[in-house]
């Protein structure tokens, strides 16, 4: 009987040394021991950010002036924009992005859906030359980046990468010429739509114009799959989402979009789109902005702006309408009775996880939105608080390896995949096609 025991012993002892790590629980960390292994996943992996508006924020507080303000001091406290109701401070400077181990940052050059035609290409033009002249003003601590080699060799220099996304369609007046200049310049994606639908894309946040893509919307994915530019599906429609998968012949990117299951926004990634982009090789950028993070707070903004509009709506609307005192003091009084819901670092997080789960550890990484957006989750106010949320994954029990795939390694593969896609397109003529030849006139 002892000699049957001490058998079964051994074997006992042998299965448990020859288990894998992952079935055993991980000793518990210290918050040192956490934030060590993060630093050093930081330092091998460039963190890269898939989306911040700080050059638009340059051009309506300085008016486009690089020289106008120091990006190497604290833009906590930043003067708001002339005119502006916003109450001033920036998410991003150089000592918060150093301090976030920020490795590579695609700088969007957005512009508003209501700039078309030639003026939407010329302010485009001047938005790219602002993250331009930025990386020309701080070469210690800038560099433009046109490539995953390039992001790498910068990030061990001790620079960050700078990178820039086109965060529109209508960005380039339904021209390939004008996509393809945009490459030429250092465009490295572009969103295929913005708020609303243009030309040849619908929009998440507008009524189906096309009920997805049209001829000529295929035919700029296939230009820009030629080009070697990432395709970014952010703020696009489900049916351009699913459309757009079934016919790249390279990976996607969601610059800045969240989980639809954990927080039903229409920004948000369906569960279906999500194993599409995992067999696509994809990566869904995790939002920050708290009404596509929470659904809570997303009711909240619905409803505050529906007590806006019943209070002061011009010019025949509204119970205080010409009474602006009288506006303001009533939505005051609906907030105190009506708290807005606290939004987290966690909820972030679980995003992430959700992510992970439906797509996998190989199709999900970071996009903040700094900048862009009016308010953050807690825990997340600026460009310095990465390691913070990548803590939080590792206390999720995350690996070291799996942290740096989130932090940066996801979007370096998509891109690596992408240039090699575009290396074997290349043999191709570039597009001629147009507008009026594949769609005819545009809608109205």
């Amino acid at each position: 009987m002892r000699n049957s025991t001490a058998a079964v012993l051994a074997a006992s002892l042998a299965l448990a040394a020859a288990s894998p790590a992952w079935s055993q629980t991980p000793p518990a960390q210290t918050a040192a021991q956490i934030d060590a292994r993060v630093a050093r996943v930081l330092a091998k992996t460039p963190l890269i950010d898939g989306h911040n508006d700080f050059p638009w924020e340059v051009r309506e507080r300085w008016a486009g002036k690089t020289g106008a303000f120091d990006m190497k001091s604290d833009l906590t406290h930043a003067p708001a924009a002339p005119g502006s109701d916003s109450t001033g401070g920036l998410m991003t400077d150089i000592p918060r992005l150093k301090a976030g181990q920020v490795g590579g940052q695609f700088w969007s050059v957005w512009i508003p859906v209501t700039v078309t035609g030639p003026a939407a290409v010329q302010t485009t033009l001047e938005q790219i030359d602002v993250v331009k002249r930025l990386a020309a003003r701080y070469p210690a601590d800038l560099g433009m980046a046109y490539s995953a080699d390039d992001i790498v060799r910068l990030h061990k220099e001790g620079r960050i990468a700078s990178l820039i996304g086109v965060e529109g369609g209508h960005q380039i007046d339904n021209s390939l010429a004008v996509l393809r200049a945009y490459y030429a310049l250092g465009a490295r994606y572009m969103t295929l739509s913005h708020a609303t639908a243009n030309d040849f894309a619908d929009s998440a946040t507008d009524n189906p114009k096309h009920h997805g893509l049209t001829p000529f919307g295929k035919a700029v994915i296939g230009e820009m799959n030629r080009l070697g530019m990432l395709v970014d599906l952010s703020h696009v429609s489900p049916d351009v989402m699913r459309q757009t998968l079934a016919i790249t012949q390279a990976p996607v990117i969601f610059s800045h979009s969240g989980a639809r299951a954990v927080d039903e926004h229409p920004r948000n990634v369906p569960d279906d789109v999500l194993e599409m982009v995992a067999r696509n090789h994809g990566v869904v950028m995790a939002n920050f902005a708290t009404a596509y993070v929470s659904h809570e707070r997303a009711v909240w903004n619905a409803e505050r702006a529906a007590e806006q509009a019943r209070e002061n709506t011009p010019p025949y609307g509204g119970l205080y309408i010409g009474q602006p005192d009288k506006a303001k003091a009533a939505l005051a009084e609906w907030e105190r009775t009506h708290p807005r819901p606290h939004v987290t670092l966690v909820q972030v997080a679980d995003h992430i996880e959700h992510i992970r789960k439906v797509c996998g550890v190989d199709c999900v990484g970071l996009g903040s939105d700094f900048d862009g957006i009016p308010d953050t989750p807690e825990g997340l106010e600026g460009v310095d608080k990465y390691p913070a949320l990548l803590a939080e994954l590792a206390r999720r029990g995350w690996s070291d390896e799996d942290l740096g795939k989130v932090a940066g390694g996801n979007v370096l593969r998509a891109l690596r995949e992408t240039e090699a896609a575009a290396r074997r397109l290349q043999a191709a003529q570039p597009s001629e096609a147009t507008l009026a030849d594949l769609d005819g006139a545009p809608k109205p």
